[in-house]
């Protein structure tokens, strides 16, 4: 029993970093994307920085270090209504948070290999190496998994607001009436292992190809 507390702290201790790095990126992406498309209302929240206190949600942070997979941030409020392209503005702040992911995916593979190309003792290895190498496979599975999880059409997820943006008007204010239901819908999906059997196999694909 002892030896399995010790396991899940020592896991969580190094999953942490890349945990809150994901979707501090994630949120303040969606706030810097705003701002830069002319709407300030991220900025005067002070939530235009990459400080995790300021984007963390608890309950949200647990959840996803349980499912490696779905969990959320306090969302970045940003005023569509302000941005300079009312058309695809919207669709540019929302796809900004999976873009920083993704990015964040191929930035952590290069650090991946190049920790595991390091010729060192092997005490350096144990106590130094090899935990920044499980930080970075972390980094690169969470935000994979972080990216494609939001990009799935559902709103208020990411590619909920990205579709909308592409529908004609009739049809993108019909489909944004679901986002009352979003939350709900996302949860069956999970349940049902809907999302797990569509989306997991995309997920190891690039992680593969990434490391």
């Amino acid at each position: 029993m002892d030896f399995d507390i010790n396991s899940i702290l020592r896991e969580l201790s190094i999953a942490a970093v890349p945990f809150l790095l994901a979707i501090t990126v994630h949120e303040a992406s969606h706030g810097f994307a705003a701002y830069m498309l002319g709407d300030d209302t991220a900025k005067r929240a002070g939530r235009l920085t990459l400080n995790p206190l300021k984007h963390i949600d608890i309950l949200g942070l647990l959840v996803l270090f349980v499912t490696r997979l779905f969990g959320w941030a306090k969302p970045v409020p940003v005023n569509f209504a302000n941005l300079n392209n009312k058309k695809y503005g919207p669709a540019i702040v929302s796809a900004a948070g999976p873009g920083a992911n993704f990015l964040m995916a191929i930035i952590s593979s290069f650090v991946y290999h190049i920790i595991i190309n390091i010729s060192a003792s092997p005490e350096i290895s144990k106590s130094i190496l090899t935990p920044l190498v499980y930080m970075a496979l972390y980094s690169i599975q969470i935000n994979i998994a972080l990216g494609i999880f939001n990009l799935i059409p559902i709103p208020p997820l990411d590619g909920g607001r990205i579709l909308q943006a592409f529908l004609p008007l009739n049809a993108a204010y019909k489909f944004s009436r679901i986002e009352q239901y979003g939350f709900i819908i996302i949860i069956l999906l999970l349940m049902t292992n809907v999302v797990g059997k569509v989306i997991f196999p995309v997920i190891r694909v690039f992680v593969t190809l990434l490391t």
